[in-house]
């Protein structure tokens, strides 16, 4: 059986969700109290309904709580969203993510029992900044404050050498993860060090910043190196 998500509130990060979610292979519902923006998701989603999630009588007979995971996608509107996610763990919804506008949202929604609570303006934010500060990396995903995951691209650097040779995993001075290795359609989940690093590769590494930022910029300076002698 497929699971269930309920998701609240059809703006641009509700939409972007339900859709995704229904093109996993999730059962999705998308409500919101706007006819026209249910009716904009509907072709996106399992079911769409126009619907006051403030009301505990019209989730109870949406059977609100028989959902695997129901997602407070309201943001600005702070009232909304903090009566809906009281009345969703009260209905006995087993995990309820809300999302908050502010500090003081979040500080709310995490003290009435919202099981996770995102920020996307914020997150997004992180990983633009880690993107444009951290060489090479394509992507990256913070887990914990000054922690994340990060996908980085191989420089030449890193290509011709192994884990080992390049000082990652358990033992290694850069004190970095590996979590696994894309090549091509092959993905290599949690490489051996002796796994060597070929033209093209995309590490997926973890570790704190102060550990990615200095293996990221040594790899940088000693690319710009060879690219400097070779020139030559």
């Amino acid at each position: 059986m497929r699971q269930q998500v309920a998701i609240i509130g059809m703006g641009r990060f509700g939409i972007s969700l339900a859709s995704t979610l229904f093109g996993m292979g999730y059962d999705v519902l998308a409500l919101d109290i706007d006819e026209k923006r249910v009716q904009s998701v509907s072709s996106q989603v399992t079911h769409a309904a126009q619907a006051d999630a403030t009301s505990e009588t019209v989730l109870k007979a949406l059977d609100i709580g028989g959902f695997d995971v129901v997602i407070v996608a309201m943001g600005s509107a702070i009232q909304s969203s903090v009566l809906s996610t009281i009345l969703l763990k009260k209905l006995g919804v087993a995990y309820v993510i809300a999302r908050a506008d502010n500090e003081l949202h979040r500080s709310i929604l995490e003290k009435i029992g919202a099981d996770r609570v995102v920020s996307p303006e914020r997150e997004m934010g992180k990983r633009v900044a880690h993107g444009l500060t951290l060489p090479n990396v394509l992507d990256y995903i913070p887990v914990a404050p000054s922690y994340g995951v990060a996908e980085v691209a191989a420089s030449p650097y890193f290509v011709g050498k192994t884990l080992s040779e390049l000082e990652l995993g358990q033992g290694g001075k850069w004190g970095i993860a590996v979590l696994l290795i894309q090549r091509g359609k092959e993905v290599i989940v949690t490489p051996d060090l002796v796994e060597d690093v070929r033209k093209g590769d995309v590490l997926v590494l973890a570790g704190s910043d102060k550990q990615l930022n200095p293996l990221l910029s040594e790899a940088a300076k000693e690319t710009a190196s060879q690219q400097e002698h070779i020139s030559k």
